[in-house]
């Protein structure tokens, strides 16, 4: 019964005249057709093929350099791998689900192209390290890829922050309004979590540049390998220093499943705030038509749904997460397949935070600020309080006394219906003699925010300051500081040199 139930996953299987499977001498039955497709990752790990690709040719050029291949053998497993990745890129060969993974679909497509000479591509490694250096290498460009678009992301926030230094808003405390900011502080807040994300993608970078290839199975190999210049051809800082280590290690993606889960979570804390700031009831901004969508039928609505979207996609990027944390706590060393669970997850997850940052990117960019219904808002939320305080304490009143005084000022204007800045000078000397004609200036909207000067305030003057750092910092790229990023595959001398 379990087994006529799953049928639907064995539709169109074949396994007449299979090549996919790296191993088979030892058995003296095929596999069973469901154990073996529950078994394959091809239909996930095909995501890995130029890195696939990329990880065989320096393999290779390190085996002519070490003489455990001819030149010639090199030359011809080089041409073969190159003219599998044109065709796949090409579309002209298609990586079907008759292999169990991608190492098999590369090496069977290899022997036969070019013959005996493509059986000789895994002298000297294992698929366990194979794996882990092609995870390493997909993992390493995405980090970079994430890093290119928080960079985006953050160079359009600075640029509206600059363009807002004056936009007066409400900042809010347990979502009561407390005191007046600007539209530049308030982003602010965010430019400082993005820019921690990009730190924490530049120290996983750094943690995980470390080549694999080369420890085998899990206790290296009798060849002659020169591990070193594997890892310089492929960019790495240097070669891993312990093979069960190399291929049993998870921490890198562990790590930036964690950096990816808090880079959702900023943007998620950013949508809740913009899906509050569309509201009727807020009306701080209006969304772009090309970021919105209506109802089916309500004919008036024009729902936020890009930033709800965000919002929902962060428990997708955090279940990946959990899982792999889950599938890693009681694996024993080395390589086990359970491993095999870091992939698609880990593939959703990244693809899931580059699409968030791309639309966000736009919707933020095409977002229009209400600048006069914000200032109005700060204006009726009492958010100069503390500054009224401030101006009995500038007086000669003791805090704890003026914040007293302020206390029945905000009842007796709830009362009134009013706001302190609108009570006469009467009203205000009822409640304390220590008032003065220069209190209205004091407690002015304006006033409350150009004053607060310290770094990290939101005045104007100070602002222009941070922008400038902010600045600097994005000018300062840590991409540009000699890493490595993939565009093209390698290409080698005869002599097994980078062209």
């Amino acid at each position: 019964m379990l087994i006529s139930n799953l049928d639907f996953i064995l539709t169109d299987f074949k396994m007449e005249g299979i090549m996919a499977q790296l191993w088979g001498g030892r058995f003296t039955k095929e596999t069973d057709r469901l154990v073996y497709r529950f078994n394959a990752s091809i239909s996930f790990d095909k995501k890995l093929f130029k890195q696939d690709i990329e990880g065989s040719i320096a393999h290779v050029v390190m085996l002519a350099r070490q003489d455990i291949l001819t030149i010639e053998e090199k030359d011809a497993i080089i041409k073969g791998l190159a003219s599998i990745r044109e065709d796949v890129e090409s579309g002209k060969l298609e990586i079907t689900e008759e292999y169990e993974d991608i190492h098999s679909f590369v090496e069977a497509n290899l022997i036969r192209r070019i013959g005996e000479a493509g059986k000789k591509l895994h002298t000297g490694r294992s698929r366990n390290d194979q794996v882990a250096l092609d995870m390493r290498l997909y993992t390493r460009e995405e980090v970079l890829k994430t890093d290119l678009l928080l960079k985006e992301l953050l160079t359009d926030l600075l640029s509206i922050m600059e363009s807002n230094l004056e936009t007066y808003m409400p900042g809010f405390t347990h979502l009561q309004k407390a005191q007046p900011v600007t539209l530049a502080h308030h982003l602010g807040a965010y430019f400082e979590m993005f820019k921690r994300d990009r730190g924490r993608l530049k120290d996983i970078y750094a943690r995980m540049n470390y080549c694999p290839l080369g420890a085998g199975a899990l206790a290296g190999t009798t060849y002659p390998l020169d591990r070193h210049y594997s890892a310089s051809l492929l960019g790495f800082e240097a070669p891993t220093l312990n093979s069960m280590d190399s291929v049993s290690d998870r921490d890198y993606l562990i790590e930036f499943l964690s950096a990816l889960s808090t880079i959702m979570m900023h943007l998620s804390r950013f949508c809740e705030e913009i899906i509050l700031w569309n509201s009727n009831e807020y009306q701080f901004v209006e969304i772009d038509d090309t970021y919105s969508t209506g109802s089916s039928i309500m004919p008036q609505k024009k729902n936020p749904d890009i930033a709800e979207l965000i919002r929902g996609k962060t428990g997708r990027v955090y279940g990946a997460l959990i899982s792999l944390l889950t599938t890693m706590k009681g694996i024993p060393l080395a390589y086990n397949k359970d491993m095999q669970e870091d992939k698609e997850l880990t593939f959703d997850a990244i693809d899931t935070v580059k699409g968030c940052l791309a639309l966000f990117t736009g919707m933020l960019n095409t977002m229009k600020f209400h600048k006069e219904i914000m200032a109005q808002s700060a204006m009726n939320g009492f958010t100069n309080a503390t500054d009224a305080a401030d101006y009995l304490v500038n007086k000669g009143v003791p805090f704890r006394d003026a914040h007293g005084i302020i206390g029945k000022l905000v009842l007796y204007c709830i009362d009134k219906q009013t706001s302190i800045e609108k009570l006469t000078l009467n009203e205000l000397k009822e409640i304390s003699p220590v008032f003065d004609a220069d209190f209205y200036d004091a407690v002015s909207l304006k006033t409350c925010v150009e004053k607060r000067l310290t770094l990290g305030a939101p005045g104007p003057e100070i602002m222009k300051e941070v922008i400038g750092l902010e600045k600097e910092y994005l000018a300062d790229d840590w991409q540009n500081i000699g890493l490595y990023l993939t565009d093209d595959w390698q290409k080698y001398d005869k002599n097994g040199g980078l062209i």
